[in-house]
């Protein structure tokens, strides 16, 4: 969608548009799928079945898929998504490519992006899910107030799924 652009102190983020997908296939990752419901797509054609079925919730706000960038030298960092965007309840995620996981970006990015939709949206609380064993990201969640709602299970692994409030401000 155009119009939309989420800034950070070290990123800028955007909704994904096709001549993002080569970069961001370079950076999935048995490592960052490891935490993910779904399996990485082992060709670019693979991915471009994915990211095609992106394009028109972008368009109709419903989902949206936002490729982060770093705002230094516009390197790809990975992609935060918002999902049920028009529910009062939507769902955060996030997969960043390995070489900056550690760095902060994660919550840097979950912040700006929550801080993004709860002004422009009537947000009544974010949920993450979050797998049990990724401690990294569940830091994410606690350090915006989040409180675990709900557990589920699914073929990969056991998780947690945080109820965030709306964010007022990121810089936490």
């Amino acid at each position: 969608m155009p119009g939309i652009e989420i800034s950070s102190p070290r990123t800028l983020v955007r909704p994904f548009e096709p001549g993002d997908a080569p970069e961001l296939f370079a950076c999935i990752s048995p490592e960052i799928t490891r935490f993910m419901a779904w399996e990485p797509p082992r060709t670019p054609d693979a991915f471009e079945e994915v990211w095609r079925n992106w394009i028109p919730s972008i368009e109709d706000l419903s989902d949206l898929h936002l490729v982060a960038r770093d705002r230094k030298d516009g390197r790809c960092l990975g992609i935060v998504g918002v999902h049920a965007l028009q529910s009062r309840k939507p769902e955060l995620g996030i997969w960043l490519r390995r070489d900056v996981h550690g760095q902060g970006y994660g919550r840097e990015l979950v912040g700006s992006v929550a801080a993004w939709a709860s002004n422009h949206f009537p947000v009544r609380y974010f949920e993450y899910p979050v797998a049990e064993e990724n401690v990294a990201s569940r830091r994410i969640a606690e350090a915006f107030g989040g409180r675990i709602a709900e557990r589920r299970t699914n073929p990969k692994y056991r998780s947690v799924v945080y109820h965030i409030p709306p964010v007022a401000d990121a810089s936490l």
